[in-house]
């Protein structure tokens, strides 16, 4: 399989979805494997283009920071985005899943998700439905608008909210996750978050999760979007947030 647009047949629908494969690709190496789900309204393109921050927000940020060591998935949502209406969009990842895995390359332990808003929604409802294949998911200000289908088993979470959402308030992402804190095993805590107007983020690292099952939060100084820098205006090409995400990412196995 090569770089670029793909095809799928899912329960008798055509769905679409643009794949990256690392430039170095090595048939003997396994790859990390991460998809990357667009906001309301957005696009696959949109997410593995980088919108106007080109290759350094691509794949959220994703492109830049794995260097080559990652093969990445942007999916293309019906109508633009993840309803997950009548459960169609899970049985997509899944085909996606199983067509990538039969032609590269993959680390079957080292799949990840990761959203901004309802492409949020739709990483968390992986995280849900799907903890025993995916290793960890990143929800960036997201709500639960996708489903969440069992919802009981233990993942790697990070949730990254701003505390001035007024689109999915910050509230629904504490929900979301404390769900995994629980699942997860982790002390019930009360993280530190930001004021609004001090420019700054916090990161929050929970403990006493059960071994290979972390939970981390990170609150920023702001509103709905995905690529915070602080005392900044928002930036894909200049945020924290990809490298956040990839360390949290990089240090499960």
């Amino acid at each position: 399989m090569s770089s670029g647009q793909k095809s799928i047949n899912v329960r008798g629908r055509n769905r679409d979805y643009i794949i990256r494969v690392p430039n170095n690709y090595n048939s003997n190496n396994a790859y990390k494997l991460i998809f990357a789900f667009h906001w309301v309204g957005g696009t696959m393109n949109d997410v593995s283009g980088g919108g106007t921050d080109g290759e350094l927000w691509s794949y959220y940020g994703m492109q830049r920071v794995a260097d080559e060591s990652a093969i990445l998935v942007a999916p293309q949502g019906l109508n633009n985005r993840w309803s997950n209406s009548g459960d169609e969009d899970i049985p997509f990842d899944d085909a996606m899943v199983d067509k990538i895995k039969n032609s590269l390359c993959v680390d079957e332990k080292q799949l990840y998700a990761i959203g901004f808003s309802f492409g949020a929604a739709m990483s968390y409802s992986i995280a849900c439905s799907r903890a025993n294949d995916f290793r960890g998911v990143a929800v960036i200000s997201g709500g639960v608008l996708s489903g969440c289908d069992g919802g009981n088993d233990p993942i790697a979470y990070m949730g990254i909210h701003g505390v001035s959402d007024g689109t999915l308030p910050i509230g629904g992402g504490r929900d979301m996750r404390d769900r995994f804190v629980r699942n997860n095993g982790c002390s019930s805590a009360n993280p530190p978050e930001p004021s609004p107007g001090s420019g700054v983020h916090t990161k929050f690292e929970y403990s006493g999760c059960r071994s290979g099952y972390p939970v981390t939060w990170i609150a920023f100084d702001g509103g709905h979007y995905p690529g915070a820098v602080d005392h900044e205006p928002e930036s894909g090409a200049r945020s924290y947030v990809p490298g956040e995400i990839y360390s949290f990412f990089s240090k499960l196995t």
